[in-house]
């Protein structure tokens, strides 16, 4: 699969205002979407169950102001595109799938990575952060209590 461009999409502050939340869907519920073009036309549109808690994910997140993307596990992404998702630079994305950490192909010349490789090394990445972050407050706990 070729890559698409990782786009990120966010509300504005207006558009957060005027927008309101998604009930909590229980079994049962429907979710469908109601589009009208630019000539008045107006269509009703079904979303399936299992796309429901998506939209209603999706939503959520951008209604607490944060930026979404929507992607394939499958998607293939190039390192510019891995380094927006991981919030790390292209060159340490690169380093990374050198060093064995991100599995990738090539194509042609250029490096891919599937994106659910890419959760997996970020979920890690997550981890460890979270653990250095419990050892420095371990550390200032220590340093206050025993003046070390």
């Amino acid at each position: 699969m070729a890559s698409q461009i990782v786009h990120f999409a966010r509300l504005s502050d207006r558009d957060r205002k005027i927008a309101t939340p998604l009930p909590k869907l229980v079994a049962g519920d429907r979710l469908e979407l109601h589009v009208r073009d630019a000539g008045g036309k107006e269509r009703t549109l079904p979303i399936p169950p299992s796309a429901a808690a998506a939209v209603e994910a999706l939503l959520a997140h951008m209604l607490r102001g944060e930026r979404v993307a929507v992607l394939a596990e499958d998607q293939e992404l190039s390192p510019s595109e891995i380094s927006a998702i991981l919030g790390i630079s292209r060159p340490l994305v690169v380093l990374r799938m050198d060093r064995g950490d991100l599995p990738f192909r090539y194509v042609g010349k250029h490096r891919r990575a599937l994106l659910k490789d890419v959760l997996a090394l970020k979920s890690k990445l997550d981890k460890r952060q979270t653990a250095m972050e419990a050892l420095a407050e371990d550390t200032e706990d220590l340093i206050e209590t025993y003046g070390l």
